[in-house]
């Protein structure tokens, strides 16, 4: 397992590591032609990593300080502009677009508190699916059982496998209906979906402006904080502290217990009587209002009727570039009328504010990040199998875009087993206590990382 950001930070100041070891270490992982690197990233920058992680070093040796974070490698998911770089998107269509002049300003942040940035991640074209398969670039496989080739989950793929593979110490994703907590359930790390507005997405290419939103993916949900700390510019304040002992957890009955394979729902029994013999006061709470979702985004919903608006003219144009299954789901937009956008925003307002009063009752709902293990990338070739799993994937995470609170994955399977991530949704701009919890809960229910 990866060191955590605090374990690297130590190295890093102690001398014991210096920036450009740790980089040349990424990089050897990530260009192992026995490894999963060329479909990882979609561009692998060595040189400018090295440059970076050169500049560090050089800071430290004449007695400078250049940050508790200089010097980190992290990956940075193909939706971000880097400047002189072309942002893809996970797509082959827009490779002859301009080269971004400016970074986004979550890579900008990231750069300024000296993180190295190692390259672009592979992801699902457009970030439109929670599988992670990719026709162009290819798809990485996940971590657990190599051999078999599960799904790494999506859309941000390349920046799950870019963590758990050692290529990157973390990884910038983005989450608009689960796509940073999804491929860390199905990887074994931590991933965080932050309150939306919390994080600027300038320079991020949209895949719905509604329900987008940056957040980090990394080995633990303490590394999570860090970043997100970065990401929102947060003032530096005492970290928060949040005890089990009284915390109030609500497991949904509607919806999202169904369908649970044999190791999910052992593992989220387990981790669920682990937190209660600590403490944790966990109810049931029904819900019901989950059962609507469904079918109020029977026509797309939101994402199609956003995706579709902003790419109309591109696939009208080039849609023959594009992942069909990507393509079909996006040109369910054109079906909407602008009449059947503004109804969908107002359930929307009206859905938030009920589920908002009835977790009222609790501090954090809880649940399985997803409902089974990683399926075989290649159980998924017929269209009508990966649309089913598609929407098993997304149907837990995607709740807490549509809510506009703040979510996060953190492993909890017994060591040696397949990966499984438990789940807390917290309210709109709840993230520092959800985090502050997240540490508490992932310390008790995650398998040793040693």
């Amino acid at each position: 397992m990866n060191a955590t950001l605090a374990e690297l930070s130590a190295a890093l100041r102690a001398g014991t590591l210096t920036s450009r070891q740790l980089v040349e270490q990424c990089m050897a992982r990530a260009q192992d032609p026995a490894g999963e690197g060329a479909r990882t990233f979609i561009h692998l920058d060595g040189e400018n990593a090295r440059r970076a992680a050169d500049q560090v070093d050089q800071v430290r040796r004449a007695g400078g300080d250049p940050g508790p974070w200089a010097g980190i490698p992290i990956s940075i998911k193909d939706l971000f502009d880097i400047a002189g770089q072309v942002t893809t998107a996970g797509s082959v269509v827009l490779k002859d677009a301009p080269r971004a002049s400016a970074d986004a300003v979550p890579v900008a942040r990231l750069k300024a508190a000296g993180f190295v940035v190692m390259g672009r991640t592979n992801m699902t074209e457009f970030a439109y699916s929670g599988l992670g398969i990719n026709p162009h670039y290819g798809t990485p496989a996940n971590a657990h059982e190599r051999a078999l080739r599960r799904i790494p989950g999506g859309s941000s793929s390349g920046a799950a496998v870019s963590v758990t593979d050692g290529m990157a110490a973390a990884a910038l994703g983005t989450d608009t209906g689960g796509s940073c907590r999804i491929p860390a359930a199905l990887n074994g790390i931590a991933g965080f979906k932050p309150t939306a507005n919390s994080v600027p997405m300038e320079g991020t290419f949209p895949l719905s402006p509604s329900l987008d939103s940056v957040g980090p993916l990394a080995a633990t949900a303490q590394c999570c904080a860090i970043l997100h700390g970065v990401l929102s510019a947060a003032p530096a304040t005492a970290e928060a502290q949040l005890g089990l002992a009284g915390l109030k957890l609500a497991i949904p009955q509607t919806v999202m217990l169904d369908g649970l394979d044999a190791q999910v729902s052992a593992s989220f029994a387990q981790a669920v009587s682990r937190l209660s013999a600590a403490g944790v006061a966990i109810g049931e709470l029904a819900f019901k209002q989950f059962g609507e979702l469904a079918g109020a985004n029977s026509k797309g919903g939101l994402i199609a009727y956003e995706a579709y608006a902003a790419q109309r003219e591109r696939l009208q144009q080039r849609g023959s570039g594009y992942d069909p299954r990507v393509k079909v789901r996006m040109e369910k937009g054109a079906a909407q009328t602008a009449d059947d956008y503004a109804q969908l925003q107002a359930f929307r307002r009206d859905w938030i504010r009920r589920v908002s009063a009835e977790m009222q009752a609790c501090d954090f709902l809880v649940c399985p990040t997803v409902p089974t293990i990683a399926p075989e990338i290649a159980a998924l070739a017929g269209d009508d199998e990966y649309g089913r799993v598609n929407l098993a994937m997304l149907r837990n995470p995607t709740f807490a875009n549509f809510l506009d609170g703040c979510s996060i994955s953190v492993p909890c399977q017994a060591a040696g087993t397949a990966p499984v991530g438990l789940m807390l949704i917290g309210r709109h701009g709840d993230d520092a206590r959800l985090l502050a919890a997240a540490r508490a809960v992932e310390a008790l229910v995650a398998p040793p990382r040693r």
